[in-house]
Formats: C-alpha cells, sequence, structure tokens
C-alpha cells in the first residue's frame, strides 16, 4: 500500500468511528399508511370542575371545628318567669290555659277558628314551652293582631297566621299555614328569630325566620317593647299594648 493510498483508508476509518459516535434520534411515531392517523386532543377542564378544584383546597380538615352563628339547642335553659312586671319574651308563663280561654271568650264568645278555643291556646303552651317564649304573652299578641280572632283586616281566619306574618298593608295578606297548629308555631319561632340565636327545636315553618336572623346575627331582641317599630310599624306602643293585655289574662 502506498503512502497515498494508506492516507485515505486512514481518513474513511476516521469519518466512519465519528459518525458512529453521533446519537440517531428514532421517530417512534412512524406512520404507517395503512394505518389511520388519530390525533389525541387533551380534554380540558370544564368551569364546574376548575371550582371544585379551587375550592377543594379550602376544605376544612374534619377535626376543624366550623363557625356557627346559631347555638345548638340541646341542654338550652329557660329562665323562670315569677312575676307580671317582667316583660321578657323568653320565659315560662304565669297565666294558667284556662285565664286565657276565659279572657278570649268574655271578649269573643265566638272566635273564628278552625279549633276551639281550649285547642288554639293549647298549642300556644305547646309551642311556647318547646322553644322557651312565654305563651301566655304570645297568645295575648295573637289577640291583638287577630281582633280576638274577629279579624277583619288583610288577613283571613282560612290562614291561620294569627301574627300578620308577612303582612305589610295594602291588601297584602301575608302567609298561610295549614294548619292552626303550624300557624302557632310559625308565630312562636318568629319571636324566637328575634330573641334568641339558638335554633328552633322542630323544623322551621315561619318562612321568615331566616330573614331575620340574617338581619339581626348575634343581635337579639330580649323584651317584649323591643318589638315596637320591627314587628308592626310604626308600633310606637305595641309591645305595651300586649302587656297591657297580658296583665288583663291574670285576673280573669
Amino acid at each position: 500500500m502506498n503512502f497515498f493510498k494508506a492516507k485515505k483508508f486512514f481518513a474513511a476509518v476516521a469519518l466512519g468511528a465519528f459518525a458512529l459516535s453521533i446519537p440517531v434520534t428514532v421517530d417512534a411515531r412512524i406512520h404507517d399508511p395503512k394505518v389511520e392517523t388519530k390525533s389525541v386532543e387533551r380534554k380540558l377542564p370544564t368551569l364546574r370542575e376548575r371550582v371544585a378544584e379551587t375550592m377543594s383546597k379550602f376544605k376544612p380538615s374534619p377535626e376543624e371545628k366550623i363557625f356557627d352563628a346559631f347555638d345548638s339547642q340541646e341542654n338550652f335553659s329557660v329562665p323562670t318567669t315569677v312575676s307580671s312586671s317582667d316583660t321578657s319574651i323568653i320565659g315560662t308563663p304565669i297565666a294558667t290555659q284556662q285565664q286565657c280561654v276565659k279572657y278570649l271568650l268574655r271578649n269573643n264568645p265566638n272566635p273564628n277558628l278552625k279549633v276551639s278555643a281550649e285547642e288554639i291556646v293549647a298549642y300556644y303552651y305547646e309551642e311556647g314551652a318547646r322553644e322557651g317564649i312565654r305563651p301566655d304573652v304570645a297568645f295575648a299578641q295573637a289577640l291583638k293582631e287577630t281582633g280576638f280572632f274577629r279579624y277583619g283586616g288583610d288577613v283571613i281566619p282560612e290562614q291561620n297566621n294569627y301574627c300578620g306574618l308577612g303582612t305589610t298593608g295594602g291588601g297584602v295578606k301575608g302567609e298561610f299555614f295549614a294548619t292552626p297548629q303550624l300557624g302557632v308555631r310559625a308565630h312562636i319561632q318568629h319571636l324566637l328569630a328575634y330573641s334568641s340565636t339558638r335554633r328552633p327545636t322542630m323544623p322551621v315553618v315561619d318562612p321568615r325566620y331566616g330573614i331575620v336572623r340574617q338581619a339581626y346575627g348575634s343581635r337579639t331582641l330580649g323584651k317584649w317593647q323591643d318589638l315596637n317599630g320591627r314587628w308592626a310599624v310604626p308600633g310606637r306602643f305595641y309591645g305595651q299594648e300586649i302587656l297591657s293585655m297580658f296583665r288583663d289574662i291574670l285576673i280573669q
């Protein structure tokens, strides 16, 4: 082998070694003309899925106690009312059911009710005791609102609405309740909404309960006079008039 041939030989060998040292990238997606090409699209999450993912990051642990604006109704205590001069909304009755019935029938011998006078009074004592609302004063409020169950205003007897729930005047009749007891329950629950942050012990039937609680938050009204201008407008002496009727019940 002469010098020039040897030079070419070694140059070729070196070039081949260099070529083998270069990494070769193989495309794994070699198209087979016999197979239809399919494009894979990445599915984007929907708005609902994105919101759910975001909210899940703020989900409290099971051990974390969530603040509740309402107190638990379990094991609540009600102060005993011992005097007719006590003006608290929450308490126990002083008047008897018989006194309430007698006072009603003395002022209206034929009350426009779906039940007897004895039954409507019994409902007030049952529902009032359940929620810690003074039933004798609540009954006096019902007498004031309905004109001793004569009605004659916007509310009609068929509504079983004994406290003017939802009425605003001008022919607006307000709320309807299926039975007299549910009407009494709504009345008591509405009083509870104003006077306590504690939830009712029974399912809420007062359609305006949540509105009151949302508006008052942690604030409550303790006295019947505090309902002035709130339950009735202008209602300047609304609470005082209810208490006056209550004291009249006591002398029956």
